[in-house]
């Protein structure tokens, strides 16, 4: 069995407490080549930035980050947002950024910077999303976290929003994760138990526009960050056990202005007949390998919709988009994508939901 290296994070602590002579650790965040994994560095600043353009631009090496060559390595980080850090504590802060390359041309897995002109051409109908991001809780090995090690739990039923030791895994981990997103700033709205036992979900939103993306990858950042203090692996695999169990997804719930306002259903169902002429845009834009990790989860079991269609109705959850059976009574509020994976990138979502919709492109 291999030895798990660990320290004591009681130790740690006299060192938080020190005194930084009023500098400012910068944690520095971006996504790598992968389009679904997060890295980081830190640096000293003099004073605290009120603003991303007050953090100076930096740089990596991207032949280690599936981003660059190794002759031509060097990536450029542009800072777009501060949060503070939860870990550090303090005036530290989380600054995420852009990747750009040598010829300060976006990187190739940049969806924000599209994300983010979109969103300014859209701004006028105030899109609004909020994303339900579904995990899984691993131990070390890879295997789901407090499953038996020979076999496998109960069937599925008792665990989703569930309460008890038998029934739910990891509490420790989501409660942890979810006072630090509070503390740095994500809008983080709520989180549950889920369907497959070891399996999460925590809701970002509703925010407006390219907020979404933000929140959701330092809330994603700090959800890898928290269970590496408690020596678990958190896994967005949107399949990551195979057989008779759920998926894990990102739901998009989705509304302008005028979905918003009274009579808004009629402004929904429009936007619901544009979506279904992309499907398969969508589709690909919805995992960060166009939709082949999508095809292990979008079956039409375990309360998914098949990949290969496109459906809608009220309260279905076996649909690609749902209507909330509150808003079908009330006329008016927002429609659910769920047909998004738990690893996709919400930039990617949330722009071609707004390009389909708004944009008519």
């Amino acid at each position: 069995m291999a030895i798990i290296p660990t320290t004591n994070k009681q130790v740690l602590e006299k060192y938080l407490d020190l005194e930084q002579n009023g500098k400012v650790m910068a944690e520095y965040l971006w996504i790598d080549g992968t389009g679904e994994g997060i890295r980081s560095k830190c640096r000293t600043l003099n004073s605290t930035p009120k603003h991303p353009s007050d953090c100076p631009i930096w740089n990596f090496d991207g032949s280690s980050t599936y981003q660059a060559e190794g002759s031509n390595s060097d990536m450029y980080l542009h800072p777009c947002a501060i949060f503070k850090d939860p870990f550090r504590r303090g005036n530290n802060i989380l600054v995420l950024c852009d990747v750009y390359k040598y010829n300060n041309k976006p990187a190739d897995t940049n969806q924000r910077h599209t994300c983010a002109q979109v969103m300014e051409r859209a701004k006028a109908s105030q899109p609004w999303f909020g994303i339900e991001q579904e995990y899984t809780i691993l131990d070390f090995d890879g295997h789901p976290f407090g499953w038996p090690k020979n076999g496998f739990p109960g069937p599925q039923g008792p665990y989703y929003c569930g309460v008890g030791a038998n029934r739910v895994y990891g509490r420790d981990i989501v409660e942890a994760h979810y006072k630090a997103c509070l503390y740095a700033g994500v809008d983080i709205c709520g989180c549950n138990a889920e369907v497959m036992p070891a399996q999460w979900e925590f809701q970002v939103g509703p925010t407006e526009g390219i907020a979404m993306g933000d929140h959701l990858w330092v809330a994603r950042y700090i959800l890898h960050r928290v269970a590496e203090d408690f020596g678990v692996v958190v896994t967005l695999d949107p399949k990551p056990m195979e057989g008779d169990w759920n998926g894990a997804g990102a739901h998009t719930n989705y509304s302008t202005l005028e979905m918003r306002n009274k009579d808004g259903l009629k402004v929904i169902e429009e936007a619901i007949e544009k979506l279904s002429f992309h499907h398969v845009r969508h589709i690909k834009a919805y995992d960060p390998r166009e939709g082949k990790d999508n095809e292990r989860r979008l079956t039409g079991l375990h309360e998914t919709s098949s990949i290969h269609d496109f459906s809608a109705g009220v309260a279905n959850r076996g649909a690609s988009i749902r209507i909330p059976r509150q808003v079908a009574e009330d006329g008016y509020g927002y429609l659910e994508d769920r047909r998004p994976s738990s690893n996709c990138d919400p930039y990617a979502v949330t722009e071609v939901i707004v390009r389909t919709t708004l944009l008519n492109e």
